[in-house]
């Protein structure tokens, strides 16, 4: 197993991995559970790098019954999944334009995201203004009026200027031109 980068704890029964064990691959993805004949069977779970795990029932290497839970602590569930929906955006332009790299962010559905205009939101369609009540283009053209509910959901769900860049007040940096603004990004 060193061979292929594998590191094995545990019992094995004909040369094969049998029981208890612990199974770190190459990857760094451990499977901490029962195995029978070299085959996950029983109880078990794969840790993976990232903090993701996935809990199982297996069965002769096959998973009978199991549960994904994100390094965040959310639970996949296949039926009822309403995680991603008019309510919820997150993973949206994910679920629409794949993954981007390892080591890029995803922010928005346009790379690079827009740069957000100083108190406002980026709300998909373009910047809304709580001052003024008003969304524009991404170009600055008026688009249209928000009413009282799609300002609190607006607020409560969108991306917002302040938070652009974690730990950077826009009081005392204001970013005057986008290059400027792209600058303090990197």
């Amino acid at each position: 197993m060193a061979f292929i980068g594998s590191m094995f704890k545990g019992n094995t029964k004909h040369g094969r991995m049998d029981g208890e064990v612990e199974y770190t691959l190459a990857t760094g993805t451990k499977y901490v559970g029962e195995m029978k004949d070299g085959m996950f069977h029983g109880e078990g779970v794969f840790l993976f790098p990232n903090g993701s795990k996935y809990e199982a029932t297996w069965e002769n290497g096959t998973s009978k019954q199991g549960l994904f839970t994100f390094a965040d602590g959310l639970q996949y569930q296949e039926k009822n999944w309403d995680y991603c929906n008019n309510n919820d955006r997150r993973f949206y332009s994910e679920r629409c334009n794949g993954l981007r790299p390892a080591g890029e962010s995803q922010m928005t559905d346009l790379h690079p995201p827009p740069i957000i205009p100083k108190g406002c939101y980026d709300c998909a369609d373009g910047f809304y203004n709580p001052t003024t009540r008003g969304v524009t283009t991404y170009s600055g053209r008026f688009l249209r009026s928000v009413d009282d509910s799609q300002h609190e959901w607006i607020v409560q769900t969108c991306r917002k200027a302040w938070d652009e860049v974690p730990g950077v007040d826009p009081e005392k940096y204001p970013a005057t031109t986008s290059e400027e603004s792209s600058n303090i990004h990197r």
